[in-house]
């Protein structure tokens, strides 16, 4: 094959817009509006990467591409939740689950995500530091440290 065809071929391939990042902390979905008015039973996930735009999660239903979508994020002693659509929905044949990928469609929503997912990062560098320091860190204490070292670091990836 040529150059410029195999450059076709791979701009099909890779759609996305942002870079994503893998990810994983627990979450809840639920469709946001079922048929006929009817409500969704919410099902429990995990992510499975995050971007500025959107995110990746399994799944053990199909759901239908263009659906919105409701997703609820626990972080400490809060839930988030974030409203997305359905971007796509494919199956895992190994797992037995589907894989639903995101988007936002909104700023804020991803703004909010975002946040959740650097709350995630201090929470681990917390547990790391406790171990090396040989005493609990507070969640105060871990993220003024994180904040110092990883901020700017985390702004040039993410923004």
């Amino acid at each position: 094959m040529t150059s410029k065809i195999i450059r076709r071929l791979n701009k099909k391939v890779e759609r996305r817009r942002f870079l994503r990042h893998s990810m994983c902390f627990p979450l809840s979905f639920r469709v946001a509006h079922g048929r006929e008015g009817k409500i969704t039973k919410e099902e429990i996930s995990l992510t499975k990467d995050v971007s500025w735009g959107g995110l990746l999660f399994s799944a053990k239903h199909r759901v239908e591409k263009g659906t919105p979508i409701v997703i609820a994020m626990p972080v400490q002693d809060k839930i988030f939740k974030v409203k997305a659509k359905v971007a796509r929905c494919v199956i895992n044949p190994d797992a037995k689950l589907y894989d639903i990928g995101v988007y936002f469609q909104r700023f804020s929503e991803a703004f909010k995500v975002k946040l959740i997912e650097q709350m995630y990062l201090i929470s681990e560098y917390r547990e790391l530091r406790s171990v090396e320091l040989g005493r609990m860190l507070s969640m105060q204490e871990a993220s003024e440290e994180w904040i110092k070292r990883y901020s700017a670091r985390f702004q040039r990836i993410y923004w």
